[in-house]
C-alpha cells in the first residue's frame, strides 16, 4: 500500500528513553515506566501495559480544585508503555523545568507533565475575583511540562523598565515569580459606552517572560456535573 500518509515523519518510532517527547506538533508521546499525569480526555491513543485513573477532586495536592472550582481535571497513567496526547489539535511544547524554577500555567493549556513536577492551584495575586476568578497552575520542582497552545504562541519578555499587559483570555503562561496586578484601560465612562471589549488586563512587572496565543478563549459549554 502506498500513499503520502506513510511519509517517515508520520510513523512513530520506537521510544528510545522514558518520559515525553513531541511525537509532532500536534502531539506528545509519553514513554511510562512507572506513572504520569496528564489531563482528562487528552489520551488519544497508548500500547503497552498501561492503566487511566480519573484523578478526583478531593485527592491529595488537588484539592484545592474543588474549593475554587478551576484548574485541571486529571488522570494519573501508570505501568509500563507508551501513550500519545494531544487535545483539539493544539500545537504542542515540552518544557523542561529545572529545579528552583517555576512557571505560571493556564490550567486549559497543560497536557501532561512528569510526577516529579509539583502542581498547586493559586489565585493570581493582584487579580482577586474582580478577572472572573484568576487561578492558574503553578508548576515547581524538576522535571517536564507537556503544553498546548492554539495557534502559534508568542513570548514577550517583560523588564523592570517594560511591564507588560496581557489579555486575561489569552494569555498562557509566566514566569512565576513576576508580580500581577489588574489593568484597567477604560474609564467606567467608557464602559457604559460599551467601550472596545478590552476594558481589564492583566500586568505583569519584574523580569521574565509571559506567553501568550494568538486568539482569546472559546466560550466553554455549560458543565453538567
Amino acid at each position: 500500500m502506498h500513499s503520502d500518509l506513510f511519509a517517515t515523519e508520520n510513523m512513530v518510532k520506537p521510544a528510545t528513553t522514558a518520559g515525553m517527547s513531541l511525537q509532532n506538533a500536534k502531539s506528545i508521546v509519553y514513554a511510562v515506566n512507572g506513572e504520569c499525569y496528564a489531563r482528562q480526555g487528552s489520551m488519544i491513543a497508548f500500547r503497552g501495559n498501561l492503566q487511566f485513573e480519573k484523578l478526583g477532586q478531593g485527592v491529595g495536592k488537588f484539592l484545592k480544585r474543588a474549593m475554587t472550582g478551576e484548574g485541571l481535571a486529571l488522570m494519573a497513567v501508570r505501568g509500563q508503555g507508551e501513550v500519545w496526547f494531544a487535545h483539539e489539535a493544539a500545537n504542542c511544547f515540552i518544557i523542561d523545568i529545572a529545579p528552583g524554577e517555576s512557571l505560571t500555567v493556564n490550567g486549559r493549556n497543560v497536557l501532561c507533565f512528569d510526577p516529579t513536577l509539583s502542581y498547586e492551584i493559586k489565585v493570581v495575586k493582584g487579580a482577586g475575583m474582580t478577572g472572573g476568578g484568576l487561578f492558574n497552575s503553578v508548576f515547581t520542582g524538576h522535571g517536564k511540562l507537556g503544553v498546548m497552545c492554539e495557534g502559534n504562541p508568542i513570548v514577550i519578555p517583560v523588564s523592570a523598565h517594560a511591564p507588560v499587559f496581557v489579555d486575561t483570555d489569552a494569555v498562557v503562561g509566566w514566569s512565576a515569580h513576576l508580580q500581577t496586578s489588574l489593568h484597567r484601560s477604560q474609564s467606567l465612562g467608557s464602559m457604559l459606552r460599551g467601550g472596545s471589549g478590552e476594558a481589564v488586563q492583566l500586568k505583569l512587572e519584574g523580569e521574565g517572560f509571559v506567553i501568550v496565543r494568538p486568539s482569546e478563549a472559546k466560550p466553554q459549554p455549560a458543565s453538567n456535573g
